[in-house]
This record gives structure tokens, C-alpha cells and sequence, in this order.
């Protein structure tokens, strides 16, 4: 079996390899998009506002309501914590973009000084305010302690996530694709090599050119914009090709019997599109509504990018990931099942 497997493995790379445009794509696309961000982000190009409201310290007695007076503003949403710790916790990690102390005289609040929104944050949170002219009685400024986290290092572990989604899902889902409709998997239904045999040598193929292609374009942007790894490159290597293997497998279910290429585009679109958007790659599901945080934890996306970001922005050790680990191989589990179930050679 093994043998067999390592065959159509070899066979795989080879014909990746020979397509110079697909190989190349892979390293360019994940880059243009970092390098966009970058400049933009340092344009400061952002348009909506997260406030954070924490509780006062145990004992303090609350006199004022600051989220009365800045609520109304259209660019800015309010979110609730029940706990300070909490509420710190997202403005390090670019889930916030101001957090304020409630019921405090003067105000308290924090800002992220490396955030691209954080000081536009807080001149529409002075504007709100700005009726008297002792400012400096009304106001108290502090910022977080502690290492930051700019919004381009928050920002990187997702658009990696999110270029190896699209290559796992039409990578794959193409191939068999073609290659059933082409006849060539006719051919190889005449051999010993079963269907779990094969959708796994195409796992472990697709798995092999991610790592590679990713890392090359890990190793560049670090050099280019000085992107660092807190944790263990193993563990993040590791989380990266459970993520990997999930989305392979989810592509090889909507390509296990179909033979029409535009109906598996039209699926994968489906798939992939919802799974960018709902994964936290471009942007934070912090203030969204339970029910939208919690249908985003279907996606295997979502698990590698917050396992990735923890891992490389926080210094996660595997031990801490043990639910997204958990999650990602049960998903890769359940999708190579039933793609095996549900595989065919031939076309209808």
C-alpha cells in the first residue's frame, strides 16, 4: 500500500512541478497581498472602530457612563467585557482599536500604539468629549504594557492560511476533476490502487508543495518586513499541515464523483469564499453576533489561523492549541472517509 501511494505521490510532484505557471503563482500570490497590506496599512486606510468597555477596578465606585456619550458616533461599535483582563487581552491583539474604563472620573482609557487605527481611535473618543476645556481633567491616557503586536504581524498568519485554503481546495479538487473526466482515473481503477490509497497520496502531494511554497514565502517576508515567530517553528510547521491536510481533504469530497469542472468551481467557490470571510484572515469576529463566531468554528480555516497566530504572535506551545489540534484532525479524519466513501473513477 505504502508503495503504491509513494508512487502516485512522486507522479504528483512531477506534474506540479512541470506547470510553471501554477508553481510560480503560489509564491507570488500570498506575497502581493502582504506587500498591499503593508503599504496600506501604513496609509492608515481603515474605516470602522472597535471601543472596548472594561469594568473599574474591584471597589470603585462608578459615576459615569463614557459609552453614553461616544455610542451615536456612526463610525464606531461598542463592546462589552466582563473583565479587564479580557478586554487587555484584545486591544494587544488588534481585536479592539480603544478600550476605555466604565463609570471612571476622569476616563480611562488605552490605546494600542502600534495599531494603524488605534490614535485615530482615540481623537474620535477626545472628539466626543472635547465640550469643555479642561481636557486634561477629563481624560486620563495610558497605553498597553508589554510587547506589541502590529496589525501586519496579526495580519500575516492569515493570508498564509488563506493562500494554502485556495491551493488545498482547487488544487486538488481540479485535478481529480480532470483527470475523471480525461479518463485517466479509468485507467488507474484497473490497478490494485484503491480509492483511500489514492486521495491520500494526493493529501500528502498537495501537503509536500504547501510546506515548501509557504515556507519560501515565510522565509522572504521575514527578511522583508522583519516578521518574527514567538513559538516553536515546529509546532507552527506542525499546525500548518494539519490545516493543510483538513482543506485538502474537504476539496477531495467535492471532487470524489463529479466530472463537470464549472459545477466543482461553483462548489469550492461556495466553500472557500464564506471560509475567508468567516475565519478572522482579514479582520477580527470580535462585537459580531454569537451566532456568526460560533458557525465561523466549522471551518478548518479558522482553527489554523488562530493556531498560527497564537503560535507566532503569543509563543502558543501545542499543549495550549490542544482544541484547535483536536478540531483539525477530526475534520481531516471524517472528510478523507467520506471522500473515500463517496469517490468513483468513471464518469457517470
Amino acid at each position: 500500500m505504502l508503495k503504491r501511494i509513494f508512487i502516485i505521490f512522486i507522479a504528483r510532484n512531477k506534474e506540479y512541478f512541470r506547470d510553471r505557471e501554477a508553481f510560480w503563482w503560489n509564491f507570488i500570490f500570498p506575497f502581493l497581498i502582504i506587500v498591499g497590506f503593508a503599504v496600506m496599512f501604513q496609509e492608515g486606510m481603515e474605516r470602522q472602530y472597535k471601543y472596548g468597555t472594561i469594568p473599574p477596578v474591584s471597589g470603585f465606585i462608578q459615576t459615569t457612563n463614557p459609552s453614553k456619550s461616544i455610542e451615536n458616533l456612526e463610525m464606531v461599535r461598542i463592546v462589552l467585557f466582563e473583565n479587564r483582563e479580557e478586554g487587555f487581552e484584545k486591544l494587544i491583539h488588534h481585536k479592539i482599536d480603544l478600550l476605555f474604563e466604565s463609570g471612571s472620573k476622569p476616563i480611562r482609557y488605552w490605546i494600542n500604539t502600534s495599531s494603524p487605527k488605534g490614535l485615530i481611535a482615540e481623537s474620535l473618543l477626545i472628539k466626543s468629549l472635547s465640550d469643555s476645556k479642561a481636557l486634561k481633567e477629563k481624560v486620563v491616557k495610558g497605553t498597553v504594557d508589554g510587547q506589541q503586536i502590529d496589525y501586519i504581524d496579526w495580519l500575516f498568519p492569515g493570508i498564509i492560511a488563506m493562500n494554502m485554503m485556495f491551493s488545498a481546495l482547487y488544487g486538488v479538487g481540479y485535478v481529480i476533476v480532470r483527470y475523471r473526466k480525461n479518463g485517466v482515473l479509468k485507467r488507474l481503477k484497473a490497478t490494485p490502487l484503491t480509492p483511500f490509497e489514492y486521495l491520500s497520496a494526493q493529501v500528502l502531494s498537495r501537503m509536500f508543495l504547501l510546506v515548501v511554497s509557504s515556507g519560501v514565502v515565510y522565509a522572504v517576508c521575514a527578511v522583508l518586513f522583519d516578521f518574527q515567530c514567538v513559538g516553536s517553528y515546529g509546532d507552527l510547521i506542525l499546525i500548518f499541515c494539519l490545516g493543510s491536510s483538513s482543506n485538502i481533504a474537504l476539496g477531495l469530497i467535492v471532487a470524489a464523483r463529479t466530472d463537470s469542472e464549472e459545477f466543482a468551481n461553483g462548489i469550492l467557490n461556495l466553500i472557500a469564499w464564506p471560509m475567508m470571510f468567516l475565519s478572522e484572515v482579514w479582520f477580527s469576529l470580535e462585537g459580531s453576533p454569537e451566532w456568526v463566531r460560533l458557525f465561523a468554528q466549522i471551518f478548518p480555516l479558522s482553527h489554523v489561523t488562530e493556531g498560527m497566530r497564537q503560535i507566532m504572535n503569543d509563543g502558543a506551545t501545542l499543549g495550549d492549541l490542544s482544541y484547535q489540534i483536536a478540531a483539525l484532525t477530526m475534520t481531516t479524519v471524517i472528510f478523507m472517509i467520506v471522500g473515500s466513501l463517496m469517490f468513483k473513477w468513471m464518469k457517470s
